[in-house]
């Protein structure tokens, strides 16, 4: 349901806030949350210009989260690498549609819902181990 691009910067971001007190540089990101390093690389930058991860170069460098997992949600993760789109206007760019058809309101009213529910779903409380849930990365031990 979502883009690839989305779940890749989830990945980031999940597996940054798990050693929120580390900097991890991209390979290691790579490594741990199976991304292609390249398209990581895109999806970290774009993270960094949403303000929700930093970057430092050099040695000792690499990304870390500028807020704590507690205040970014999913949708600010969503909203940093890509969107949920709405429907604004016809999909079919048919003319006599002025306003949107019953199935188009529907399904406008359905991601409006979807954006309402990732809006209120922290970072946190992904990695909650109550959630029972199997996390979006890979556990790191040996660090």
């Amino acid at each position: 349901m979502l883009p690839k691009t989305v779940e890749y910067g989830l990945r980031a971001v999940v597996c940054l806030a798990r050693l929120p007190n580390q900097r991890q540089s991209a390979d290691q990101l790579a490594q741990t949350t199976r991304v292609p390093r390249r398209y990581l690389h895109k999806v970290l930058q774009d993270l960094v210009r949403a303000g929700l991860v930093c970057s430092q170069s050099g040695p000792g460098g690499g990304y870390s989260l500028v807020d704590p997992a507690e205040v970014i949600t999913i949708l600010d993760v969503v909203n940093a690498v890509g969107s949920i789109e709405r429907i604004r206007r016809c999909p079919l760019g048919l003319q006599s549609h002025n306003e949107l058809c019953p199935l188009h309101r529907e399904l406008d009213k359905a991601y409006e819902t979807l954006e309402a529910s990732l809006a209120r779903l922290t970072i946190a409380q992904v990695l909650d181990p109550s959630a029972a849930s199997p996390p979006l990365c890979d556990v790191v031990t040996d660090r």
